[in-house]
């Protein structure tokens, strides 16, 4: 059976995890890698046993022999690499976010319907996560009832990780679209989906990215420059929705909390359930309240194996045999609430959708 040969764009860290999941993918093959670094780039084709290597994504996307492609690059340019993906021909797995700006991510969107029947997955990582998938199937017979309220919590007291993430331009923002894009996302996709109503949301810069921190180490970028940051330290928003149901979240880069922490809850009707730090579902019984460990090899998310289910997913559906759980439409929903939290902030009121 013909392997499906899959080019790379962007070699940075994040990449890794796509590296190793398709290696790990017997229906795949490493076929090339795309990076601005060409030294990079050398060193992930040699590693991977990539035919080739390439600086410029337009060489890669030309190559016909090249059949999908992860783009694994700056947020700014996820947009006009897979609208170009789509017009060569590819099917696309790309990094959260989908993109920057609305005006963008309706662009893709477009792009995907003109697209001779592509699959373009969203790199929500975390609906591949165990417990994400055990959850789900609880809410999807009904074990919580109708969930009407989730709150998410990412919280780094010291995290920024500067370079790229800290530069708006490239980035398009700061923790919100970074980390709050998975627990938000997580939270929504949980919920059913509902359109978002209105978002009040805020963002602070009153700490900046406290380079002068000693004795704490922390993820930097490999382009890391302490004087550079123009991103928020923290956001925190209340999201409503056209079915009553409301989200309450909150991320930091940094922020004087005593630790790190992600906390994501949701709570219906029925019963409740805590995803994360680890997954516990609460219910109701005899006039007993009950709180459930599901036994499970994985009550947190389970980075690696969340990686790997979701490239062995989105080569599932190139292949055509199973439907898209990630899709465009999933994207531009999250890029409406990310956006709108940035848009409240600016304006101090609260916004409206239609």
């Amino acid at each position: 059976m013909k392997r499906i040969k899959v080019g790379i764009i962007g070699a940075g860290s994040i990449s890794e995890m796509h590296f190793e999941s398709y290696k790990n993918n017997m229906e795949t093959e490493i076929y090339a890698v795309c990076d601005l670094n060409k030294d990079r780039a050398y060193r992930k084709a040699e590693k991977y046993g990539a035919s080739k290597y390439v600086t410029d994504y337009h060489d890669l996307l030309a190559d016909s022999e090249i059949d999908a492609v992860s783009i694994c690059t700056w947020n700014n340019t996820h947009a006009e690499i897979a609208i170009a993906a789509l017009q060569a021909d590819k099917h696309v797995l790309v990094e959260k976010p989908l993109c920057k700006t609305m005006k963008e991510a309706y662009q893709i969107e477009k792009a995907v319907k003109k697209s001779n029947g592509k699959t373009l997955q969203v790199g929500f990582v975390r609906r591949f996560g165990t417990n994400t998938r055990v959850l789900k199937k609880f809410i999807d017979t009904g074990d919580l009832g109708e969930i009407y309220y989730a709150k998410a919590s990412c919280i780094r007291a010291l995290g920024n990780p500067g370079g790229w993430f800290a530069d708006k331009d490239r980035s398009g923002g700061g923790p919100l679209i970074d980390l709050g894009v998975h627990v938000i996302d997580l939270c929504w996709y949980l919920m059913g989906k509902p359109k978002v109503k209105s978002i009040s949301g805020n963002t602070y810069n009153k700490l900046g990215n406290r380079s002068n921190i000693a004795n704490k180490s922390f993820y930097q970028a490999a382009d890391y420059d302490p004087g550079k940051n123009t991103v928020e330290d923290m956001a925190n928003a209340i999201i409503r929705f056209e079915n009553g149901a409301s989200l309450m979240v909150d991320v930091s880069y940094t922020l004087h909390a005593k630790e790190e922490s992600v906390n994501v809850s949701l709570f219906g009707d029925k019963g409740g359930a805590e995803i994360e730090p680890k997954l516990q579902i609460i219910a109701e019984k005899n006039n007993t309240i009950l709180n459930t460990t599901p036994q499970i090899d994985f009550l947190s998310f389970d980075f690696n194996r969340g990686f790997q289910k979701e490239i062995d997913h989105f080569i599932s559906c190139v292949k055509g045999e199973q439907k898209n759980i990630s899709p465009v439409e999933d994207g531009v929903e999250v890029m409406k609430i990310l956006t709108g939290v940035y848009a409240s902030s600016e304006k101090k009121s609260e916004i409206c959708f239609d």
